[in-house]
């Protein structure tokens, strides 16, 4: 799979508008270090800031370049709550649980705030986020959501519901009936945050080092990481490649690997539009995410090109005619795009769950472990890698409580699961076309 993504990367508009990034060496060498950190994407490198700032020396070890995966190359919104609805984490964990995870995606947006302000990182952050409901049935399912969570969450007092005759002011679009704003949320860069936060690790000491993908790491303490030029000895682990492990890694973390799947999600990239026109299509410049199962998600980048994503792959194969299918989404949602030309085409593979619930917990003693968030994790990677440090620190309540939601083996094994989860697909993309 890394290697058929190459091609989902070469049109990346984030790829074309990153900033200029130093150079991290490969791992040419035998080194220690107090934890080993598998992964330099958000997670990975916020866990790596979190315990430097703590006093332990750290490695991260990249197996391709910084954000080289989901974390450069998503919707670029960042979004309170799981991908799962919280009704999933109450049957579980009982609602107490509950209401503190989502108290945990809460701080998750302050702590991207936090790292960009204290790392003056330029990642064109916009607050911001639409949800909105397409036709009169999922309007009102997601009023009962909302309402919901306003009176058990208290999730109203940083957002608004938008009735059916004002959802017009705040999208203007044929196709959406009503939906909620939420100032606390909102939309970056992501390449560029992600780039940001590894000059933010370097500069506190942390030592980063792209092109060095781990094939083994013995168990004990300290474990022992090896690459294929050097090796790495380490008091703890933080593994943090989410679906690249089982590719790069077969048997790093085997047991793991079943328990996520990979799939593919796609956006596209206008041309740039008249300023005066982006700010009719979305006044208040939030982000944008309709409630279908299979989603549409856009925005507008600070460029003033429309970034739209939606279409998923459940069978890691690139679907035939994408930007041109991308672009008729686009216009559905947006008419008055009608004669916009795309200029960028890109995608990736995110790693979900059987429940859409992230999968956060110990490989071993000494080996955490961070991965299954499933489309939603802009905001809520930067907080796994937090408390993964937390935890190392000997401060795990809130790692513990992430790690207690349940998670299993997708079916059918490896052969099978691919073509299960297409046939489900199919049926969610009939039950949003009914509407």
């Amino acid at each position: 799979m890394l290697a058929s993504e190459q091609r989902l990367i070469q049109n990346s508009y984030y790829t074309a508008s990153a900033n200029a990034q130093p150079h991290y060496p490969r791992l040419e060498e035998d080194t220690v270090a107090d934890v080993c950190v598998v992964g330099a994407g958000l997670a990975g490198l916020s866990a790596a800031i979190e315990l430097a700032d703590r006093g332990y020396s750290v490695q991260v070890l990249e197996a391709e370049t910084i954000g080289w995966g989901a974390s450069g190359r998503n919707g670029g919104q960042i979004i309170a709550g799981l991908a799962c609805e919280q009704s999933v984490i109450e049957k579980a964990l009982g609602f107490d649980a509950a209401l503190k995870t989502w108290d945990v995606t809460l701080a998750a947006l302050d702590l991207v705030r936090e790292r960009i302000k204290r790392f003056d990182i330029k990642c064109d952050l916009v607050d911001g986020f639409l949800g909105v409901a397409v036709g009169e049935r999922k309007g009102a399912a997601l009023r009962e959501w909302y309402e919901d969570m306003s009176k058990r969450y208290h999730y109203d007092a940083d957002t608004e519901w938008i009735e059916p005759n004002t959802i017009q002011k705040w999208i203007n679009s044929p196709r959406f009936h009503s939906g909620y704003h939420d100032r606390r949320s909102g939309h970056l860069h992501p390449l560029n945050y992600t780039l940001g936060l590894a000059r933010g690790a370097a500069s506190i000491g942390v030592r980063i080092c792209e092109h060095s993908p781990v094939r083994t790491m013995s168990s004990g303490e300290p474990a022992t990481l090896r690459t294929d030029n050097g090796s790495v000895k380490a008091r703890f682990v933080v593994l943090a490649g989410n679906m690249y492990l089982p590719e790069v890694a077969p048997k790093l973390a085997p047991a793991l690997a079943r328990r996520i799947m990979p799939v593919g999600t796609y956006i596209i990239g206008s041309e740039p539009i008249d300023p005066a026109m982006t700010t009719t299509l979305i006044p208040s410049n939030s982000a944008v995410c309709d409630s279908n199962f299979v989603l549409d998600y856009f925005r507008i980048s600070a460029d003033h090109r429309m970034l739209f994503g939606g279409r998923v792959s459940y069978s890691t194969m690139t679907p035939a005619n994408l930007k041109e299918d991308m672009q008729k989404r686009m216009q559905l949602v947006f008419p008055q795009l009608a004669n916009t030309k795309v200029e960028y085409s890109w995608g990736g593979f995110v790693d979900i769950t059987m429940n859409r619930a992230p999968d956060f917990g110990r490989a071993a003693s000494n080996v955490y472990y961070l991965q299954g968030f499933s489309g939603h994790g802009v905001a809520l990677t930067g907080m796994a890698g937090k408390i993964a440090a937390e935890a190392i620190g000997g401060q795990a309540e809130r790692f513990d409580l992430m790690s207690r939601i349940p998670h299993h083996d997708f079916p059918g094994g490896k052969l099978l699961r691919t073509p299960a989860l297409v046939l489900g697909m199919l049926w969610y993309r009939i039950r949003d076309a009914l509407g």
